[in-house]
Formats: structure tokens, C-alpha cells, sequence
């Protein structure tokens, strides 16, 4: 069946609408085009990067290789432009495995011409012992880097500096300020920097933290808190066999203790507490006189543990025992980081700038493992924070070879570059 043509003047007037769309289309994505572009031409600079990076041994406890790696990053933030600056720690929180010494941090500022305060933040040191490297050298084998500490997280040291190098080339100022925090101790909780982090990030818009995507490229806004309870029970020897009753078994106190902590986990809302470490006695035949035990607590909310270490120590009042000394320590190794509106806007954003490339963009609101970095950042912050802007890869903290999938390089640049742009100018709002 034949239809009635619509009239010229429709006809044009229709012709010309799209033609205006399509021209406006075009001019939003020049610039994008540019920032793509560039994207691509960074690939092998931050490989460059990369490998440069690995080749230094970073451990935790290593100072000396953490100062060279130090050097390193500052050494190139400053050819970037930035104010740069390489702190040692002055605040240590000291845990029971922290270190004497503490690697330092490195500090960059660059002021733009708006009013936005971004941070990015990664970690320079590994959980690695010095003389690994060569079991584990940079290389790159078919469409993946390999390397010590490669994913974990020196690739998120190279991103943030291939990213500043990329605001710089195009000439984008348009923030306010942009901080760039690597520290040296993430992989022991970071005792030394987790003041430091949580104050520079508390005036924040947006914090941008760069571990690893994982395998699958996904965005955290949520990670798990990590905390330690430590018991110590004080009782008194005795000859086991001729004089039990002289003694005060601190074994049974202690058995006592974990029995009665045994429920104190609520799986439910995501809190647990699981005894794993004991220990008691010197002889067979004499009463132990001190007993000790070690347990792992995890929460994905910061008054979670604040409850549970109330509860701990009202338990510990209950003695089987009267005349043992018992005590409690607890420590929040890491505290939680939670989801709020702002990081959920932000990623959200991040999903549309990634569909530009034809990619999809995972973001997880569910805690799933241990806890970063990104929680001191959101101690005091209203603003975002964003975890997992990193390379996707696979391999951390494993004997196994680390490895970085080399087509995530470009997409990741691409996204925070167009995050930061895009805050700036306030197209994210």
C-alpha cells in the first residue's frame, strides 16, 4: 500500500535536524577523540614506565629499594610539572608487625585554573622479599606484561603518571588541584601513611585509587575491613605432676577466653571474627604460666568494629580463672570502605565513558576480599572514592608470575583522563 509523501518543506526541515545533531555529535567528539588518540601514544611510554619501575625491588620492609623507587616516581612527577615532594613518616600507627623503619611517600601537587580537588593515589612497595626480581623479571609475552609487583601495584604508580602526563599534553588545567599520593607500606597496613592519607583526602571531590581491576576491569566502592585481636593470659607455673594446684593454668583461661569469643561473628551483616593462632606451655610438666592466641576480624562497617571490640572486652571480664591477668588488644589493620552516593554518581559516569569505547564497565558495591588504601581516603571525606582504576592482571601475592593485560592500558588511561576532564569542567557534576 502506497503512503503520502510528506511535503518538501518537512522534508527539510527534518534533513536539517539531523544534520545539526549529527554536526553536534561530531563536535563533542573531536575532543574525545584527541584524549583516545593520545591515549594510544601512551601505551609504550608507560610500559617504559612500568618496566623501569619493577626493575627496582620494593618490598615493604626493603627502605633502601623503597627510597630508590621513591626517587623514581618523583623524579618523573616533577618533569610533569608537579610540586613534588618525598615525606618520610612522622605519625606511625605501630601494629604488631609494623617495621622500625617506614618507607616514605611521595607528594605532588598540581594547580589548575577551576575549583575541583581530585587525588590519586597508589602504593610503591610489594609484598616481596629483596632477590625475587629474577624470578620474576619485566617481560612482555603476547598481549601481557610480566613482572615483580607489576600488578600489585606498580601499574597503578605508572597509570597515575601517564595520566598527569596526559592532562599536561593537551594543556587541561581546568581543576583546582590535582594530588598524587604514592606510599611505601600499603602491604602492612599501612602504618606509616594512613594518617596522612585520610587528611589529604578529606577535602576532596573525588579520590581515585589505583589497584588492580582485577581480571574483569571492575570499579570497587566498597572493601572490607581488616582488624586483629590479640589475647594474652597471665597465670602462674606450677610442677604439673607433684603440685598442679600451686599453679594457675593460663591454658585453660585462654581456652576458656575463645570458647566464650566463639559467636561473637554476624555473618549476616558482614562481620567476623575467627581464632587462628594459639599458643601456651614450655614443658610438658609444668602449669603454663602465659598462653596466647590471634584472631582475624573482618567488617564492612567501621562501627562494626568499634561494637566488636566493646564486646571482647566485656567477655574477657568473665573468667573461668580468678586469679589469672587477661588481656585484650585490638587493632584495625584496615577499616572498611563503604559505598555512599557520591562514588556510586562517579562510577556510574565511569560506565557511560567506558560504553564511548564499546566496552561495558563492571562496579561492585559489595565488599568481596581484603581492604586498600581507599578506606583511609574515605575516613573523612564527603566526596567519591573510587577503587580499582587499575589494569586489569592476575597474580598478586602469589609465587606464581604477575602479569597486566596490556589492552587494558588505553581503555584505563582513556577513563581517568575523561574522569578528571570531565569533573573539572563540570560535565560530571
Amino acid at each position: 500500500m502506497f503512503r503520502s509523501l510528506p511535503a518538501p518543506s518537512f522534508v527539510g526541515s527534518l534533513i536539517a535536524s539531523l544534520w545539526l545533531a549529527c554536526a553536534a555529535t561530531v563536535a563533542h567528539a573531536a575532543p574525545v577523540a584527541d584524549v583516545h588518540t593520545l591515549a594510544q601514544k601512551e601505551q609504550q611510554p608507560l610500559l617504559d614506565t612500568l618496566r623501569d619501575l619493577v626493575s627496582i625491588e620494593s618490598g615493604s620492609k626493603d627502605v633502601e629499594g623503597l627510597n630508590l623507587i621513591a626517587g623514581r616516581v618523583a623524579d618523573q612527577l616533577k618533569q610533569i610539572g608537579g610540586t613534588v615532594e618525598i615525606l618520610q613518616p612522622t605519625d606511625i600507627y605501630r601494629l604488631d608487625d609494623t617495621p622500625e623503619k617506614i618507607g616514605p611517600a611521595v607528594h605532588a601537587v598540581f594547580k589548575g585554573t577551576g575549583a575541583k580537588k581530585i587525588m590519586l593515589i597508589a602504593h610503591m612497595d610489594t609484598v616481596y622479599l629483596k632477590g625475587m626480581l629474577k624470578d620474576q623479571p619485566f617481560r612482555i609475552d603476547g598481549d601481557k606484561a610480566y613482572g615483580l609487583g607489576i600488578a600489585d601495584d606498580k601499574q597503578g604508580v605508572a597509570l597515575i603518571l601517564h595520566t598527569v602526563a596526559m592532562l599536561q599534553k593537551l594543556n587541561f588545567k581546568d581543576y583546582g588541584t590535582l594530588t598524587v599520593l604514592t606510599n611505601g607500606d600499603e602491604e602492612i597496613s599501612s602504618p606509616g601513611w594512613r594518617s596522612t592519607i585520610t587528611k589529604f583526602a578529606a577535602d576532596q571531590d573525588v579520590v581515585f585509587s589505583f589497584e588492580g581491576g582485577g581480571t574483569d576491569g571492575t570499579l570497587r566502592l566498597a572493601t572490607s575491613g581488616i582488624g586483629s585481636a590479640y589475647l594474652t593470659v597471665t597465670g602462674k607455673s606450677s610442677h604439673a605432676g607433684a603440685r598442679p594446684e600451686g599453679g594457675i593454668n593460663a591454658l585453660y583461661e585462654l581456652s576458656h577466653q575463645v570458647l566464650q569469643m566463639k559467636d561473637l561473628s554476624k555473618p549476616e551483616q558482614g562481620l567476623k571474627l575467627n581464632w587462628t593462632v594459639s599458643k601456651a606451655g614450655t614443658n610438658r610438666n609444668v602449669i603454663p604460666a602465659e598462653a596466647t592466641a590471634q584472631a582475624d576480624a573482618r567488617a564492612l562497617k567501621v562501627a562494626d568494629f568499634d561494637e566488636l571490640e566493646k564486646a571482647l572486652q566485656d567477655k574477657i571480664r568473665n573468667r573461668l580463672l580468678p586469679d589469672s591477668k587477661v588481656e585484650l588488644k585490638f587493632e584495625v589493620r584496615r577499616p572498611p570502605l563503604e559505598a555512599n552516593d557520591a562514588s556510586r554518581h562517579v562510577a556510574a559516569y565511569g560506565k557511560t565513558i567506558y560504553q564511548e569505547l564499546g566496552m561495558p564497565l563492571k562496579v561492585d558495591e559489595k565488599a568481596t576480599g581484603g581492604g586498600t588504601d581507599a578506606a583511609f581516603a574515605a575516613l573523612k571525606t564527603e566526596g567519591a572514592v573510587v577503587e580499582g582504576m587499575g589494569l586489569s592482571g592476575f597474580g598478586a601475592h602469589s609465587n606464581d608470575a604477575e602479569y597486566v593485560k596490556l589492552d587494558t592500558i588505553v581503555p584505563r588511561l582513556y577513563l581517568t583522563t575523561r574522569m578528571i576532564m570531565d569533573l573539572s569542567t563540570g560535565k560530571l557534576k
